[in-house]
């Protein structure tokens, strides 16, 4: 699992990918993570609001209007697009690749094969519930378009196509290893 230093970084990352689409306010930012960023990389309202606080610290953000009630809104800076940029670019601030996952499948030969069979089968199927999931957000997305290339939000799409099929494979694989336990 990865530890709190890459953590941190993805949400900063993250928040600041967010806002370097639009302006938005912590509010709105938790909205577009929820219907977006979510499925890559989840954050709760404490994490967020917490994040964003430090990188306005950092100077990477600024507070660019004042509502209601003290609603700030926060744009990215020119020093906050300069470090998203440059953690695209740069693959070494990624962890070691680790799946708690992969190391209970190494491990099952440890469990009685009903059980092992059982936790494969539960891998498939929750698999294939987040394929309908994520399925049904495409669709509520595009309306059963495919992403332009020029849209801002294809890599966004890209994302979520990465998402389906992996799921997709899982559940083929993880049905594939219980095939090979029952011949």
């Amino acid at each position: 699992m990865p530890g709190p230093y890459y953590a941190a970084m993805s949400l900063r990352i993250a928040a600041l990918g967010l806002l370097a689409e639009g302006s938005a306010s912590g509010y709105d930012l938790l909205k577009q993570f929820e219907k977006s960023m979510a499925n890559v990389w989840p954050a709760t309202q404490s994490q967020l609001y917490s994040e964003l606080n430090k990188l306005a610290a950092g100077g990477l953000i600024e507070v660019c209007a004042v509502g209601p009630r003290g609603r700030k809104e926060y744009r990215i800076t020119d020093a906050g697009r300069a470090e998203l940029q440059r953690w695209v670019a740069e693959r070494q601030d990624d962890p070691p690749v680790r799946s708690a996952g992969l190391l209970r499948v190494f491990l099952l030969g440890l469990v009685p094969p009903e059980q092992a069979r059982a936790h494969l089968h539960a891998m498939a199927e929750e698999a294939d519930g987040e394929v309908r999931r994520l399925t049904e957000l495409r669709e509520s997305l595009t309306g059963g378009r495919a992403a332009d290339p020029t849209d801002e939000s294809f890599f966004g799409f890209a994302a979520l196509d990465y998402g389906l099929r992996l799921n997709a494979m899982q559940a083929e694989w993880a049905r594939s290893v219980i095939d090979r336990l029952d011949t």
